[in-house]
């Protein structure tokens, strides 16, 4: 029988981790969770956006929007945030705040 229960549609996403590759070049992941872990107020900024996006009534939200709006608030600190970061914050919002995955599209990643 169906069920309406939001969490039944929901994928798993698999966390975030380093690349084991010993010798390679650090991967887009790797480069991230460097990024992040020396910049963790680039996400707690991020949280905040988003939540302030939601109580205004906003179903969907894109990372990219909300990176150029965390760029002009913080406009000395965000040196060295990619754009190519944006689905991995998105993925890591919806991994923190299960509640608002309906409000990001993901799409399959194609590389770690």
């Amino acid at each position: 029988m169906p069920t309406n229960d939001a969490t039944a549609t929901q994928t798993v996403l698999p966390a975030l981790r380093p690349s084991l590759r010993a010798g390679s070049r650090p991967t887009l992941t790797d480069q991230f969770l460097a990024y992040d872990s020396e910049h963790p107020y680039v996400y707690r900024a991020l949280e905040r956006l988003t939540a302030e996006r939601i109580a205004a009534g906003a179903t969907r939200i894109g990372l990219k929007g909300l990176f150029g709006e965390l760029r002009w608030r913080l406009s000395q600190g965000v040196r060295g945030l990619n754009n190519s970061f944006t689905a991995l914050y998105a993925r890591k919002l919806i991994e923190d705040h299960p509640h608002w995955a309906r409000a990001f599209e993901l799409r399959r990643r194609r590389t770690p």
